[in-house]
């Protein structure tokens, strides 16, 4: 059940980023998440009321928590997806995202057997194919002088916000699952404060905020993929409970495939034949995993 549950939460997740990505491409990053995170609020919140269960301190407190890093990791997330190519950022971010969940798992004393760890293994390596950039020789274009220009590239940004969300995979799990679905009521209210502080500090400095998400179609998308990515968050805090961290966190973190062939579709980013390698070994990584 673990498989499922996490392969499901890849694929929500995969399809929420390369939605969420498309509204920042026409907008920008904290513009998408005020459509976003409050409609993914709104999703757990009714399923949290449905599932059963009560809210406690301790798991919502956790849930919370996660909810910061992981607030964090979108915000970051989605200003990478506006400065490099979908194919690149999301692996590079997903790959940050599934280490340090294993790394946690293997200290805690989790233990995978032969197979199965064969396949978590093949899924790593499959990540790491698919986040290698073209090289074209071609100088990158001055967006800001020095320290502010590495700052600003898409690939950096993608790996701070896999880390961010690699915490958020680890404090799910601390969060238990004694409450039901409470604790991703928790990290979806940890998500909003994050917003809420960035759209605070952007009025202050007096930012631009950039352009309005408008139109139907834009902001149908912005409503569609936080509650994609809420709905993510559930299936991943069932995966979670339902087998080991390390196991469940990689397994969702293989949602690059999706948004990688979902931008090959719209948008024609081509796959280079070392990321077609990766998207091979990521299949034959799952299917070790699902038969041990």
């Amino acid at each position: 059940m673990v498989t499922v549950l996490a392969l499901s939460a890849a694929l929500a997740y995969g399809v929420a980023d390369f939605l969420g990505g498309t509204v920042t491409r026409r907008s920008t990053a904290i513009r998408a998440l005020t459509w976003c995170v409050p409609i993914g609020l709104a999703v757990v919140l009714a399923s949290a009321l449905l599932s059963g269960g009560r809210p406690a301190p301790g798991p919502m407190a956790w849930g919370f928590l996660a909810g910061i890093f992981g607030g964090a990791g979108l915000i970051t997330f989605y200003r990478a997806l506006a400065r490099g190519p979908m194919s690149v950022v999301a692996p590079v971010s997903a790959l940050a995202a599934a280490v340090l969940p294993v790394a946690v798992g293997i200290a805690q004393g989790e233990r995978l057997d032969a197979s199965v760890l064969l396949g978590v293994l093949l899924c790593l390596v499959a990540i790491g194919l698919v986040s290698m950039e073209a090289n074209d020789g071609k100088a990158a274009p001055a967006r800001a002088p020095g320290w502010r220009r590495l700052l600003d590239s898409g690939p950096l940004m993608a790996g701070i916000s896999g880390t961010c969300f690699g915490v958020f995979f680890v404090l799910l799990k601390e969060a238990g699952d004694g409450s039901g679905l409470w604790p991703i009521v928790g990290a979806r209210l940890g998500n909003l404060v994050i917003v809420i502080v960035a759209l605070l500090v952007l009025a202050f400095r007096g930012g631009d905020q950039g352009p309005r998400v408008s139109g139907r179609t834009l902001i149908a998308l912005a409503l569609l993929s936080g509650s994609l990515d809420a709905s993510a968050n559930v299936l991943y805090f069932l995966a979670v409970h339902d087998g080991l961290l390390s196991l469940a966190a990689v397994l969702t973190s293989l949602y690059p495939a999706i948004t990688m062939l979902l931008a090959r579709v719209a948008y024609s980013e081509r796959l280079r034949t070392v990321q077609r390698v990766g998207m091979a070994v990521a299949i034959a990584g799952v299917a070790l995993v699902t038969v041990g």
